[in-house]
């Protein structure tokens, strides 16, 4: 089989989508399959694929849109017809693959990874959620099918009208994030002791990471233990402000690969305070490494940890219940066993069931009929 994937982010950059489908391009390269990439120049991705040309979106540092080259998505694949095209990103790239692919009478799939309406109230636009909703629905109900990593999400857009849904779920590197990775030098540059509880945040510094909470967290377990260190690995555009509002905080920037790895399992107690999450990746990256995970009962939280038995979660947009989870966790000797439960159960979510069941999936779209041609007059034109 020969996929195309388009996106706007790959590695190296640090987000979910972005680890999410580089771990699906080597696993259906180990599986015999062709894959290549198109993506935005910008991102320095050594990738088979296209690179195309793109321009920052506005208000948000170091995020890049490719433009919409529907003429030389046409040449490529005139020329070396994919057997299917996964679209990642709904983008105007995104768009165009998908207008491409149609054209050409090639199966074409969509991954819903982000909730790029409820990020519009984050950045003073609410007005704008109806129209983006309306855009995504249009734009995922022409393809043949949408990917989407949990039920949460799968019953909510069938409520707003998405057709032809489908769970591709998310795994976890257990070889990379794994308690062994645990450093004590990198502790004490952090200055905390063996006994010191050290609670870290990994992700976007970003307004729709619900930061603030994380902060407001971070500052009551330090003035219950005074030991305690928040670290926070990332950038983004509130990382300036948010230093500046804890100058007790660790911010110590991107982190990757094993770096990454080695930070998270240096810590104790993960904090994610995000409403906005498709999955959250990182929560499984912090349960395989050993972390106590305390997050909102939704998403990747909902789905793999259990309350007080690996790790804590509370109920959705209840801040106080949030802060007193990390009170709980606040107290790590007690929950030695919690932590152990944490990394059993990141054991059991492996990627290669994952990318098999996606390769399943794909290859049933790949011998299905050929499209219609008089489905595709219904499309606008160049």
């Amino acid at each position: 089989m020969k996929l195309t994937i388009v996106t706007d982010t790959y590695a190296p950059q640090l987000n979910g989508v972005a680890r999410t489908l580089e771990r699906l391009v080597t696993g259906l390269r180990e599986r015999g399959h062709r894959v290549d990439v198109v993506r935005p120049a910008v991102l320095g991705a050594q990738e088979e694929g296209m690179e195309v040309m793109s321009f920052p979106l506005p208000g948000y540092e170091g995020i890049h849109v490719g433009f919409p080259t529907i003429a030389r998505l046409l040449s490529r694949w005139h020329k070396e017809r994919p057997d299917v095209v996964y679209v990642a990103t709904e983008t105007l790239l995104g768009f165009a693959a998908i207008h491409s692919a149609r054209t050409l009478g090639i199966p074409v799939v969509t991954g819903y990874h982000t909730n790029f309406q409820q990020y519009l109230s984050y950045y003073h636009m609410p007005r704008l959620e109806p129209i983006a909703m309306a855009y995504l629905r249009y734009l995922h109900n022409l393809s043949a099918r949408t990917y989407v990593p949990c039920e949460d999400v799968r019953e909510a857009l069938r409520g707003e009208g998405f057709d032809n849904l489908a769970l591709l779920p998310k795994g976890v590197d257990t070889e990379l994030f794994h308690p062994g990775k645990r450093d004590e030098s990198l502790r004490r540059e952090w200055g905390a002791g063996p006994e010191d509880p050290v609670a870290i945040y990994v992700g976007r510094i970003a307004a729709e990471k619900n930061l603030p909470l994380v902060i407001r967290a971070m500052e009551s377990m330090g003035s219950l233990h005074p030991g305690f260190k928040g670290v926070l690995v990332g950038d983004g555009p509130k990382r300036a402000d948010l230093a500046s509002a804890y100058p007790a905080g660790i911010f110590v920037g991107p982190k990757f690969g094993e770096d990454v790895a080695r930070y998270y399992a240096s810590a104790d107690i993960f904090i994610f305070a995000s409403e906005t999450e498709t999955f959250g990746n990182v929560v499984l990256e912090a349960m395989a490494s050993g972390l106590a995970v305390v997050a909102y009962n939704y998403a990747a939280a909902r789905q793999h940890v259990s309350h007080g038995v690996n790790g804590f979660t509370a109920p959705f947009s209840n801040e106080e219940a949030f802060l007193e989870c990390c009170a709980q966790a606040l107290d790590i000797r007690r929950w030695a066993d919690l932590r152990v439960a944490a990394r059993e159960v990141a054991v059991g979510v492996c990627w290669d069931r994952v990318i098999d069941d996606f390769q399943a999936s794909l290859l049933e779209l790949v011998t299905a009929e050929p499209v219609d041609e008089t489905e595709l007059s219904t499309l606008p034109r160049e």
